[in-house]
């Protein structure tokens, strides 16, 4: 019998999403999800105390710099599915991005094969959490800062720089609305994982379909 494992059958990876409050976790794992995603939304009942100032309007409390003027806010996770080649399929969990709900991360964040921080290109200081917690586990990460309509462009080193980033991380941008865009971020990671894994820097980018 022989010990190598069948290609036929279907791999399984998890890929956590995660960042701070209205940073587009729900749109980036919904805009390539096969499925119908898996959302835990609830109307924010308080002001968070993650974004500073805020606005108080018809649709509810949201973050004074129009963080996606959000009403609601994820409490528990974000979910979805995409087939990555011929046999893989990554399962995409988002974590919440308010602090109160952080002690939900452990376990959304245990067992992933690596994670997307994303960032908000008005607010990067504030990812800075996030990124301290991946990097502390230890599993390969890219910073992905999503492009809000009307927001300043900022520049992946001066983001590098900012968040005190090392060479070996990948820093990109990305439109979490955009399916091909978020392809890309997930792309970049799964060659990280591979680079991490061993096979070493300078690989070609890994295409996610």
């Amino acid at each position: 019998m022989s010990g190598c494992a069948d290609d036929s059958v279907p791999v399984a990876l998890k890929i956590v999403v995660s960042g701070g409050l209205g940073v587009g976790k729900s749109a980036f794992v919904g805009a390539v999800s096969e499925i119908e995603p898996l959302g835990t939304e609830a109307p924010l009942t308080q002001v968070p105390v993650d974004i500073g100032p805020v606005d108080i309007g018809p649709a509810g409390i949201g973050p004074a710099d129009g963080a996606e003027h959000r009403a609601t806010t994820t409490v528990a996770l974000d979910f979805g599915r995409i087939t990555f080649g011929p046999a893989i399929t990554l399962y995409l969990f988002g974590t919440p991005g308010q602090s109160r709900f952080r002690f939900l991360w452990d376990d959304l964040v245990d067992g992933a094969l690596g994670t997307v921080v994303l960032a908000d290109p008005r607010r990067i200081e504030e990812c800075s959490w996030a990124v301290d917690y991946v990097e502390a586990r230890g599993a390969p990460y890219v910073l992905a800062v999503n492009r809000f309509d009307g927001a300043e462009r900022t520049g992946p080193e001066e983001v590098r720089s900012a968040l005190g980033l090392g060479a070996e991380v990948p820093v990109l941008e990305c439109d979490a609305r955009s399916a091909d865009s978020v392809r890309e971020v997930l792309g970049a990671l799964m060659t990280r994982v591979i680079g991490v894994g061993g096979d070493g820097p300078g690989r070609r980018p890994v295409a996610v379909r």
